[in-house]
């Protein structure tokens, strides 16, 4: 066990990048002469004087003069009390002594305030009092004279934080200055309390509003993501932040960083949190001693509510953190017009916020355990025994509505049966609502109840706890209740809890461990056998499928999968046959025949939108996906189905949606990563890294070694098409690594035919011949996705070893052996690599055929990022054999695309080196002859072939356009196929349509 290191880093800016722009901007402003005045708001220790000390910072870099002023709660009655703190800060500085000086002729009006910064002159005329308002008029003359005096000569900025505490004759003056600043090298930065807004300060901002003389920010809590960026700029640990610590920490703060820091910090102090095992261990934050300075702040609150207001107040905290009006009208006897007088006075002291009519809550959770944490034991088990009772009677007829407010409140009462019953219940049906969280609070209560009752409770309890842990990607604690499980079950003599229990464990062992998994269902397989249950039998067999194909077994798997089938069909078991055809699906896809695998999916689906089961059909989703219109990287050697990008992509979105909404948190990193690979080979690459980055981080939270593997190979697959080599060798090494520790044959194999991909694009061909002899013997097939991959980085191997001849052999015998490809069809990754292989032998009529094929392929699927590969492929063949216009053309058509992606890529530096990379193996553009501007505006096509498609445009058959143009037949029957060619289009209607937009038809007239 290790200390983490206490100090806290506050130098990041977590989720104010927008607001701190926006004051950067107005500085900007400023210095160019363009004053304005700006308003930060937010509640306590949302971070406004973080943001503006970045302001602060950014405006001495632009050679802005500070002046910061700050009030104090004692300063509302005290006038002036910001402003003398504003300007007494020039005493420290270098230009103090001009300052004095410069307000030396404004000495008579601001003498009362400053003596010692503007001393009177020796000698005085006498007078008599000056009225009061002309006087306050001097003054403030005075005082915005000297700011916009400063700002003549340099641009001002003026900070006044916390005018929630201001004087009103302050804020006066301040509208009074804000009028003027507008045409000054002045910005006025001012921030405020939301919660605390007195009534000249309401009145203030009423003005300002009202003369349009303020913008304003206001800065909202940290979202659950913002939190968990803070919790990793924080500590300087190797590892993700832990979901159940995020989680804990989330819900205690809801996201304000003050109360973040404070409680982290005490979590640190009492030993609360440190690291052992390489994972952060945390105690329960029930049992956190509450920071003194967030004590302090509720306390203030609490120090001036009368009597009844401090009761309702103490009721509400043992009720929850939401409470209701009709529960504490029942527990404290008073009528409706007390209760909502002490209620006002709880909202006008900022300690509760009204939901609605019926309920309130704290306005924050720290709030309530501070005023929780106040009462003696006795008092709460009391109180929570008499809440109980209460729910209980008043919920009669609604009783599963209220199940976790009665367990809670028995349990904290020591109530320990009700506790059980109660707990039970509320833990099943946060299940049954996707809720995990919950789920897994409830269920530990409920143990923990029984322990203490002396009950015995039953194994089904620990079981359910596994499930909520496994779905929040908690690893340790779902082993550790599925093997206490297993024990209870085999000592109970219950043996179809016990082969659950082994289902369980094998189950979850297949996230990082395939020979674990393995064991476990082989185990529950022989179990099922000596049951003599059909169904118990058929799940057993489709676990074991599974873990077949993912250890490179199709054809056992398939043969697991089908006997499933017959049994759940025999006995009309629906869930049963939704979940053998997903597994179906998923046996075709990574055996390799993804026509037959959406088949699959589509009925998986179908039966699990009936079914409501919601796990099930995120899963499928996601795959199916995949399998659409140009297909992911892992089925770039297979023949894709037929459905099209955009409602393929609706799939993957639908899927990631209902993973979260169930709160299933790998099939949410499982969403993220299927709609990379899926976004990546379309040029998406923005969404892609995004999401790929997104299921990486998620993956690694929950310490899903499966999807962390197929996380960093999702990763390293999108910078080796984005040509950033290294980064993409760091990422596949790393997924190798992973497969090889999980014992994946699966994704071993894939992996290495991407990795063997950077070796040989860094010219290290040996390395990557090692590494493919090592994922896969040379005598094995091609048929499942990880051997086919393995075989086409051998085809690309051999053509970097100048070995065409073999490179075209492995990749006709690819082709050949693909699933399903219909005749004509055309697998454009495939074609690619034939026609180079083509190409290298001299082959060029026939290299031209597939490589146009490819880039016809290519432009139909939307694969934009081979479009312009084969593209350059094309101009490469056309230069060798001397045909340079159809090279500049199709290198132009490249040129075109690469462009068009770089200008999609976020990162500066990757769209750079994509850029750079992509282009240097293009020939330079020579400059362009009227008749190649004209064909390069027509898609390429020559003269002759735009009067052939201008008259296909007007409903002419290839007889009519051969009379027409005096031709023979076959020499149109020629220019239609070069036209199909060189657009990348596949029937006549679209040929019309496309000489439509361009005009030839009517020029043809």
């Amino acid at each position: 066990m290790a200390p983490l290191d206490p100090l806290i880093r506050r130098s990041a800016m977590i989720e104010r990048s927008a607001d701190l722009e926006a004051l950067q901007t107005l500085v900007q402003r400023a210095k160019q002469g363009q004053g304005n005045c700006i308003l930060v708001s937010g509640e306590a220790g949302i971070g406004k004087s973080r943001l503006i000390a970045e302001a602060k910072t950014f405006a001495a870099t632009q050679g802005l003069l500070l002046f910061q002023g700050t009030c104090f709660p004692t300063d509302q009655s005290s006038p002036y009390a910001p402003l003398l703190d504003l300007v007494r800060s020039t005493a420290s500085r270098p230009f103090a002594a001009a300052a004095a000086s410069e307000l030396a002729p404004f000495a008579r009006e601001l003498h009362p305030l400053f003596p010692d910064l503007a001393p009177l002159p020796a000698e005085q005329p006498k007078h008599a009092p000056p009225a009061p308002e002309p006087e306050k008029l001097r003054l403030f003359t005075a005082l915005a004279q000297f700011f916009l005096l400063q700002a003549e000569r340099q641009p001002v900025l003026v900070v006044i934080e916390d005018l929630h505490w201001s004087d009103e004759t302050s804020l006066e003056w301040l509208h009074y200055l804000t009028r003027r600043c507008f045409d000054h090298a002045l910005l006025l930065l001012l921030t405020y309390r939301s919660e605390e807004v007195h009534p000249g300060l309401r009145h203030f901002l009423a003005q300002l509003d009202r003369e349009r003389l303020a913008q304003e920010r206001t800065l909202a809590r940290l979202t659950r993501q913002g939190v968990a960026a803070m919790l990793q700029a924080m500590f300087t640990l190797p590892q993700p932040v832990r979901l159940d610590l995020l989680d804990s920490i989330y819900a205690l703060t809801e996201g304000n960083p003050f109360f973040v820091e404070e409680i982290l910090t005490a979590l640190i102090a009492s030993g609360g949190l440190f690291s052992a095992n390489g994972r952060w261990q945390f105690k329960l934050l029930e049992e956190v001693q509450i920071p003194r300075s967030i004590q302090d702040a509720v306390q203030q609150r609490t120090t001036r509510l009368s009597q009844n207001a401090r009761r309702v107040l103490t009721l509400a905290a043992v009720a929850g953190r939401r409470f209701d009006v009709d529960l504490l009208l029942h527990l404290t006897g008073e009528d409706e017009f007390g209760m909502l007088q002490a209620l006002k006075e709880l909202l006008a002291a900022q300690l509760v916020v009204e939901e609605s009519a019926e309920q309130f809550a704290f306005r924050h959770a720290l709030t309530r355990q501070v005023i929780y944490a106040d009462l003696l034991l006795r008092e709460r088990k009391a109180l929570h025994r008499t809440i109980a009772e209460t729910i209980e009677h008043l919920s009669a007829s609604h009783r599963d509505a209220h199940l976790a407010d009665l367990a809670y409140h028995y349990y904290q009462a020591g109530a320990w049966e009700k506790a059980v019953d109660y707990g039970q219940r509320a833990g099943e049906q946060a299940q049954r609502l996707y809720a995990p969280q919950a789920a897994i609070e409830h269920l530990t209560h409920t143990l923990d109840a029984a322990q203490y009752g002396d009950i015995t409770p039953d194994a089904t309890l620990y079981r359910q706890r596994g499930q909520a842990y496994e779905a929040l990607g908690d690893f340790e604690q779902a082993r550790l209740d599925y093997e206490t499980t297993l024990q209870m079950t085999r000592m109970a003599a219950d043996r179809r809890g016990e082969w659950q229990a082994l289902n369980d464990l094998g189950f979850l062992w297949a996230e990082r461990d395939y020979s674990q998994a393995g064991s476990y269902y082989q185990q529950a397989l022989d179990l099922a056998r000596q049951m003599d249950d059909p169904l118990t039998l058929a799940h057993s067999l489709n676990r074991l499928g599974n873990w077949q194909v993912n250890s490179e077994q199709p054809g056992d798997a398939l043969r697991s999968h089908q006997e499933a089938l017959a049994l759940f069909e025999q006995a009309q078991d629906q869930q049963g046959l939704a979940e053998t055809y997903d597994l179906l699906g998923m046996t075709s896809t990574l055996g390799g025949d993804l026509l037959h695998a959406a088949t699959s999916y589509y009925q998986a689906i179908e039966l699990f939108q009936q079914l409501d089961n919601r796990q099930g059909l995120a899963s499928s989703l996601s795959t199916l996906m995949v399998l659409g219109e140009g297909g992911g990287y892992e089925v770039e050697t297979m023949a894709p189905a037929a459905t099209s990008f955009a409602k393929s992509l609706t799939f993957g979105e639908r899927a990631l949606t209902i993973a979260r909404e169930i709160g299933q948190r790998s099939a949410e990193a499982y969403a993220l990563l299927a709609l990379a690979q899926y976004l990546g080979p379309h040029g998406e690459y923005a969404r892609a890294l995004e999401v790929a980055q997104a299921g990486l981080a998620l993956a690694e939270q929950i310490e899903h070694r499966q999807w962390v593997t197929a996380a960093h190979w999702q990763v390293g697959v999108l910078y080796l098409d984005l040509l950033a080599v290294p980064e993409a060798e760091r990422h596949l090494t790393q997924a190798l690594a992973l497969a090889q520790e999980i014992g994946s044959g699966n994704w071993i194999r894939i992996v290495s035919g991407f990795l063997a991909r950077t070796c040989i694009l860094q010219r290290e061909v040996a390395r990557a011949e090692q590494l493919l002899d090592a994922a896969l013997p040379p005598d094995a097939p091609s048929q499942t996705i990880g051997q086919r991959l393995v075989w086409r980085a051998r085809a690309e191997l051999a053509l970097a070893r100048g070995s065409p001849s073999l490179a075209l052999e492995l990749t006709n015998r690819l082709i050949a052996s693909a699933a399903n490809l219909s005749e004509g069809q055309v697998i454009p990754h495939l074609w690619k690599l034939q026609g180079e292989a083509l190409a290298a032998l001299q082959q060029e009529s026939e290299a031209e055929a597939a490589l146009r094929a490819a880039l016809a392929s290519a432009r139909a699927q939307r694969l934009r990022p081979l479009h312009w590969r084969v593209a350059a492929a094309l101009g490469s063949l056309f230069r060798t054999t001397r045909r340079s216009e159809d090279a500049e053309q199709a290198s132009a058509a490249a040129r075109v695309t690469i462009e068009e992606l770089a200008a999609e890529i976020p990162e500066e530096v990757l769209r750079t080196t994509f850029l750079s990379n992509a282009l240097a193996g293009l020939s330079r553009p020579r400059p362009l002859t009227p008749r190649r501007v004209t064909r390069q505006a027509f898609g390429g096509l020559t003269e002759r072939e735009r009067e052939v498609a201008a008259l296909i445009a007007q409903g002419a058959s290839n007889k009519e356009i051969a009379a027409h143009l005096v031709v023979g037949l076959r020499t149109v029957e020629t220019h239609v196929s070069s036209i199909f060619s060189k657009l990348g289009l596949t029937s006549r209607a679209q040929i019309a349509v496309w000489a439509n937009e361009k005009g030839l038809a009517q020029t043809a007239r």
